[in-house]
Order: C-alpha cells, then sequence, then structure tokens
C-alpha cells in the first residue's frame, strides 16, 4: 500500500494514549487500532481535522506516500 499510516509514531512520539485520542476524536477505540494500522480504506476530513488539533501536528506528519511494491519486510 503506497499510503503508510503514522499514527503510531505520532502518538508515541507526543506521549499520548490511544484511549485519550478516540474519546477526543469521538470515534471507538477499535476503530483506531484499524486507522493506525492501516486496515481503512479512507478517513473523513472531519476525523483527520480532529486528530491533527488533539496532536498538534499537520495532516502530512500522519500520512506517507511510498512509491513502489510493499513487501512482507516493510513492517508499520
Amino acid at each position: 500500500m503506497p499510503i503508510r499510516v503514522r499514527l503510531a509514531v505520532m502518538l508515541a512520539e507526543r506521549h499520548v494514549k490511544s484511549k485519550d485520542l478516540a474519546e477526543y476524536v469521538g470515534i471507538t477505540e477499535a476503530n483506531l487500532s484499524l486507522l493506525k494500522q492501516g486496515k481503512v480504506k479512507g478517513v473523513r476530513f472531519e476525523t483527520l481535522e480532529r486528530i491533527c488539533r488533539f496532536l498538534e501536528c499537520q495532516p502530512g506528519d500522519l500520512l506517507r506516500y511510498e512509491d513502489g511494491p510493499r513487501t512482507e519486510t516493510d513492517g508499520d
């Protein structure tokens, strides 16, 4: 997948718990987990905006485009 979600990295860098972010954004922890793993097909701009507001970051800090084929050794 050429779009990599870096939400887990941002949470760790800011010492934020997923539970706190999910509560602020208004989504379940399960859905936040799926987003962190990049296992969603899309994200609403409103959700992205609330995540950015809470983490004090830009959308580009959360999402990266990586060109080229993805292999089993790529990891998150």
